[in-house]
């Protein structure tokens, strides 16, 4: 039984990642919880684990007296001199307690105890496993869709098996339609402790999904030659790249896009047409609103002096390529900067 039972704690190590050492700890406290359920006590209850025999048994510390008033932690000098022939009244001997003798709701409690200890550390394992990937990509299998709520049950891949994460509706990019068993990437958000376990929010909305992607496909970007100053997106329609480079002989934006455009056209592809603008960044603040309103041409910039906001003079036919769809192109050129963007026609100013 006991080589068994060594065997599934091997078992559990190595298919759940599960120490041993954590898992015999919760099994002796699970051991002292079942003896309580049947005695008054268990401080005077020691729980010794032999790995080399393969063993474990369980002693209960009892003082030998003339006369037992307390049974859980007294024994009768007679009983006491059947176990040791040394034993004198004072003297503290261990009785081995058989645990087979539990009682039926005492070996509940004991399981009860073990199948907790398991989820712990099967939390603990996605807590520590997905804390390391926060604002990172990771892949994952769309599992089921929740036709009430709209949720997204993914799943995901892991040291704990796999594990399934929930992408909210909120979370999801409109009018990209997913089915179950699509492969997709995500961007974990938060990985937090909660009451009913750990929540690992992620998001297929998220800028920081775009900027992962970029880190992905562009080599100076990951080596850091190009830098990702500012990114603004409006998930499933258009997101706006500031970049710059820290050598002068390398062209940030030439390098985001890559040869034949195949670098951009591979984001691309993996937002399902989102469409990118990559501008170059400048720590001119004028020339960055004109760089971020493009593909719009921009007569001038003029900074005004109530808080970040600005006047921008474009060409009359070119108002309303500014502006964008819906003003997409303004909004999205306003969060780029950081600016309220004020703009007029050339024939207006």
């Amino acid at each position: 039984m006991n080589a068994e039972f060594f065997k599934a704690l091997d078992e559990l190590e190595k298919e759940k990642g599960i120490s041993r050492e954590y898992m015999l700890e919760k099994i002796s406290q699970a051991l002292l919880t079942a003896y309580k359920r049947d005695h008054s006590a268990a401080e005077n209850v020691d729980i010794v684990v032999d790995e080399k025999k393969q063993d474990i048994k369980m002693f209960a510390k009892k003082t030998v007296v003339e006369e037992v008033t307390d049974p859980d932690t007294e024994i009768d000098f007679d009983k006491a001199r059947e176990i040791s022939k040394r034993a004198s009244v004072g003297d503290v001997v261990n009785i081995e307690v058989k645990m087979k003798n539990f009682g039926r709701i005492a070996a509940q409690t004991a399981k009860q105890v073990i199948i907790q200890g398991i989820r712990e550390a099967e939390r603990g394992l996605i807590i520590e496993e997905f804390s390391s990937k926060e604002h990172e990509i990771i892949p994952a299998i769309v599992s089921r869709i929740d036709q009430r709520s709209g949720n997204i049950i993914l799943e995901m891949g892991g040291k704990a098996e796999k594990t399934e994460a929930v992408l909210l509706a909120g979370e999801q990019v409109k009018d990209e339609h997913l089915s179950e068993g699509d492969h997709i990437k995500v961007y974990v958000v938060e990985v937090k402790k909660a009451t009913r376990g750990p929540q690992v929010l992620i998001s297929r909305t998220h800028p920081g999904l775009v900027k992962r992607l970029f880190e992905l496909e562009v080599p100076e970007i990951h080596d850091g030659t190009v830098v990702i100053n500012s990114i603004a997106r409006e998930a499933g329609s258009r997101t706006k790249l500031a970049v710059s480079s820290v050598d002068e002989n390398v062209d940030p934006i030439g390098a985001c896009v890559g040869p034949k455009g195949g670098r951009v056209g591979n984001i691309v592809d993996e937002l399902h047409g989102e469409k990118i603008d990559i501008i170059k960044y400048s720590e001119d603040p004028a020339e960055f609103v004109a760089a971020a309103l493009s593909p719009a041409d921009v007569v001038s910039v003029t900074l005004l002096p109530e808080g970040k906001s600005c006047r921008v003079i474009v060409p009359d036919d070119q108002l309303s390529l500014a502006i964008g769809k819906e003003g997409q192109n303004a909004r999205l050129a306003a969060k780029l900067t950081g600016h309220k963007i004020d703009i007029k026609p050339q024939s207006q100013a």
